[in-house]
């Protein structure tokens, strides 16, 4: 081939490479992006978080406390107190009163959002974990997951109705908005129906290719259900028949889930390997278009459907003490004061 055409499918093919380079680095990046870091402070442990968008705050289930953050401002303005082990928090439509799951003290304690005080202690079963209020039935639902059962509240009297038995461990619920309730079943690897009319289980789907779900996310339109498991998948199930619909890869180690009504994305909050993964549900491939760093630790996440950004809990942590016969893999403490919340967004 003469030089000179060389020269000029040498030009050619550069500038091909060239065109597609802010797709590529568009790919690679993805939509979402670290923009914040929130220092919360205290010490201990944490769970979930959930966003209440319309009053711009934050809930954090923080070892003995619920802390309450300012979304505008990122500052903390108050916490819920005198539980023993925080997991879940639930909030009433009303405006004014949330349920959190005290899962060592085996109760649900209902509190004021305006004040922050408790109003009253609800015994429920063993080891409350997930907690939700069901809309069509006007009731809270607290998942219990040492009695493998829920307990049902009447948020007027504050008493439980009832206590539905479960066919294993549960772990995260949501509900649909028209009487059903959907909850991961974490030991038998499913997803178990509850009509909430009856308060009965109607059915159990295996979830194929999971293993332990934890975290959950619905979308109401489209129906289907997003469970994250361990060995980096996420379970897309059906809500209407139960079917297996895909299992996009995800991050080691997940937790919490959560699912973008407006862009079709589903997302895995993943601690073991500190990333956040979104995965795109718009179609019927879904793939997972990004692979966000987060930071160590930020295995819970919630997403605030107003703003639509994601808030991850997290902490430092020192050097992990030495190895002993009885504890041959010690965890590193979490360094005092060092809790935090990372802010993701578009």
């Amino acid at each position: 081939m003469p030089s000179r055409l060389l020269r000029i499918y040498s030009h050619l093919a550069a500038a091909a490479v060239l065109s597609l380079l802010p797709q590529i680095t568009t790919a690679q990046q993805g939509p979402y992006h670290v923009a914040d870091h929130w220092t919360i402070g205290g010490e201990g442990g944490w769970d979930y978080l959930l966003a209440d968008g319309p009053a711009h705050r934050l809930y954090i289930a923080h070892n003995s406390r619920v802390e309450a953050v300012d979304t505008q401002t990122g500052k903390p303005v108050g916490a819920v107190t005198g539980m023993k082990s925080t997991h879940g928090i639930a909030l009433d439509p009303n405006g004014k009163t949330g349920y959190i799951s005290d899962g060592a003290g085996n109760a649900v304690v209902v509190f004021d959002r305006a004040t922050l005080e408790k109003l009253a202690t609800i015994a429920a079963g063993t080891n409350p974990d997930g907690i939700l209020y069901e809309p069509f039935t006007r009731t809270v639902w607290a998942f219990n997951g040492r009695s493998r059962n829920v307990s049902v509240i009447d948020p007027v009297t504050r008493t439980v109705v009832t206590t539905i038995p479960l066919p294993g461990k549960p772990e995260f619920p949501v509900a649909d908005g028209k009487g059903t309730v959907f909850v991961n079943i974490e030991d038998k690897n499913s997803i178990a129906r509850l009509d909430a009319k009856t308060r009965q289980v109607v059915t159990v789907w295996p979830l194929a290719g999971c293993e332990s779900p934890s975290g959950l996310a619905f979308d109401h339109a489209g129906q289907r259900l997003f469970s994250v498991c361990d060995g980096g998948k996420m379970a897309v199930t059906s809500a209407v028949t139960g079917k297996s619909l895909a299992t996009p890869a995800i991050g080691g180690s997940p937790d919490a889930a959560g699912y973008d009504a407006k862009h079709k994305l589903a997302f895995s909050s993943n601690g073991g390997d500190a990333t956040l993964s979104v995965v795109d549900a718009s179609g019927t491939s879904y793939p997972t278009i990004q692979s966000l760093k987060t930071e160590k630790g930020a295995r819970t996440m919630t997403l605030d459907p107003v703003t639509g950004k994601i808030y991850l809990a997290y902490a430092q942590y020192g050097p992990a003490p030495a190895p002993t016969a009885s504890s041959p893999r010690p965890r590193p403490a979490i360094i005092p004061g060092s809790f935090s919340i990372l802010v993701v967004s578009r």
